[in-house]
């Protein structure tokens, strides 16, 4: 028996939930797959799948299989990757952790442009605001919105720059007026962004003066996308990435505040930033990836 061949050809029925679809997936017969599962369970002396005239599912031992040979397979081809990935074009999988939005936003409309370009590349995106961890969540690379200093167990590079939109709707403005200072904002509905620390300053800049703002509301989020469609309901004021809000202050759905002022919550920095395990350096994949967010948010792509 070709274990590798049958642990390849269990993982993909379990996935497909069916024989055919595996075979096809596999480039395979039918008969070839039935052949490798069947002596797969004949070894191990155990039903890892349930099978039946109408589907095909995993039986309990199978399900605990499952995971580990899943797991198997993609260390298996990381260290594939990892050895081929020094020379040549970027190639392999390549997970990556990015910001919800930013991703959806940002990202998502050039992705088809990327994978052209690196056509052996094969690239799982994972959205998500929170702080993965590169080695429990096996990430290779993850784009960050604010500096990330490095450590002995990361690498970070700071890849790009951006600016934050203090906005408002045009209704929100005249029912509740037009804040003409930062410290203003104390008589306004400010909506915020969820963070670790509960109260939330903002820090205005301008002419290396800075001023800082305790500001509150009754509206909270931990998606930029949440605050972005509250602020246009005329909830309150919106302290947003330009990425996410530029369109809409052009279109006039949103009116910008303050512009005068450099401004961020807390000590923010507003710069994209891209953290990685020092093992990734010089990886092809990661390289690639890392060039293209820079371009983007560089305005060169």
């Amino acid at each position: 028996m070709d274990k590798l061949l049958a642990l390849r050809a269990f993982v993909e029925v379990a996935e497909t939930g069916g024989f055919s679809s595996a075979a096809r997936r596999l480039d395979l017969v039918t008969s070839s797959v039935t052949r490798s599962v069947d002596s797969l369970e004949k070894e191990l002396g155990t039903v890892l799948l349930n099978r039946t005239t109408r589907q095909v599912t995993l039986s309990d031992a199978g399900t605990t299989y499952y995971a580990k040979a899943k797991k198997l397979l993609e260390d298996m081809a990381d260290a594939d990757a990892s050895v081929s990935d020094r020379s040549g074009e970027a190639s392999g999988p390549l997970r990556v952790s990015v910001p919800v939005a930013f991703g959806a936003r940002k990202i998502a409309p050039s992705l088809a442009a990327l994978l052209r370009k690196y056509p052996k590349l094969d690239l799982d995106i994972r959205l998500s605001d929170s702080l993965v961890d590169l080695v429990t969540d096996r990430i290779d690379v993850a784009i960050r919105l604010g500096e990330v200093a490095p450590t002995a167990d990361v690498v970070s590079r700071r890849i790009g720059v951006f600016a934050r939109f203090l906005v408002a709707s045009g209704e929100y403005l005249e029912r509740a007026g037009y804040p003409d200072s930062p410290a203003a904002l104390t008589d306004h509905e400010c909506l915020r962004f969820t963070y670790a620390a509960e109260a939330q300053v903002w820090t205005f800049i301008r002419q290396q003066e800075e001023t800082r703002v305790m500001v509150t509301g009754r509206l909270k989020a931990n998606s930029s996308e949440v605050l972005r469609e509250a602020a246009i309901d005329g909830t309150g004021i919106a302290l947003l990435p330009d990425w996410l809000v530029a369109a809409d202050v052009q279109a006039g759905t949103l009116t910008r505040l303050l512009p005068d002022f450099d401004i961020a919550p807390n000590n923010a920095r507003s710069v994209v930033s891209a953290v990685y395990l020092p093992n990734q350096r010089g990886s092809r994949r990661v390289n690639a990836f890392i060039d293209f967010i820079s371009e983007l948010t560089n305005g060169t792509a």
